[in-house]
């Protein structure tokens, strides 16, 4: 199959079956309609080892290898909506920076809904695939890089939007010190023994920041360094 055919996808990845995921996306309490034509037009299948895409539009994560996974679509387009909307004072949000790429998929779907997107991955192997993929899908406005999640993206920030995709038991001050004055970083907080939040902190730069906590989640622990 040639790639134009496999973004198309065909069955359990035609658009017939993204549309029904949409369905339940929507009836699970995802309301902004941008994030959810965004992730109708975005092909998840085409972030998993083809001999998973049967089940790309299945509402559950699944494996990318490395111990690491993609996650369920319905994370996916629930912290898109947090991002897009954590617009401070009718701020737009234009530069998001990820951090655990992963498969490329989370980057993808942001992609469609902001201009700038940066993505940080510390598996050289999951690195390579998810840029092999924007390539693929002729993304242009993500940029990707293989480093140590935990010292973000200086050179770039100040970001309106830092979105985390693995567990921090301590959100690292080298993050919110690259957030925007009013901006938000957005990531699971809690040990793996314990429990999860997927959590919304405010940042600010002459006052503590906020912490509004959305949802119960699980996710992959967040490590230091390169692998």
């Amino acid at each position: 199959m040639n790639m134009e055919a496999r973004i198309r996808g065909i069955g359990m990845t035609s658009h017939r079956t993204r549309l029904r995921l949409i369905d339940r996306l929507r009836s699970s309490g995802i309301r902004d309609e941008n994030v959810l034509q965004a992730m109708l037009d975005v092909p998840r299948h085409c972030f998993v080892d083809e001999a998973l895409a049967s089940r790309s539009y299945e509402d559950c994560a699944l494996p990318i290898g490395e111990g690491q996974t993609i996650s369920q679509p319905y994370v996916v387009a629930l912290m898109s909506e947090l991002v897009v909307n954590s617009g401070f004072l009718g701020a737009p949000v234009n530069k998001v920076l990820e951090i655990g790429t992963g498969s490329g998929y989370q980057a993808a779907v942001l992609a469609e809904l902001v201009p700038e997107v940066y993505t940080l991955e510390r598996i050289r192997s999951l690195s390579r695939k998810a840029i092999r993929a924007f390539g693929d899908l002729r993304i242009r406005n993500i940029k990707s890089r293989y480093a140590d999640g935990f010292d973000g993206w200086s050179d770039q920030g100040p970001f309106d939007a830092i979105i985390v995709t693995a567990a921090m038991e301590e959100i690292p001050d080298t993050l919110l010190s690259q957030v925007r004055d009013g901006g938000v970083l957005i990531g699971p907080v809690g040990a793996q023994n314990i429990g999860q939040t997927l959590s919304v902190v405010r940042c600010f730069d002459e006052k503590p920041p906020q912490i509004r906590r959305v949802a119960d989640v699980k996710f992959v622990p967040f490590l230091r360094g390169c692998g």
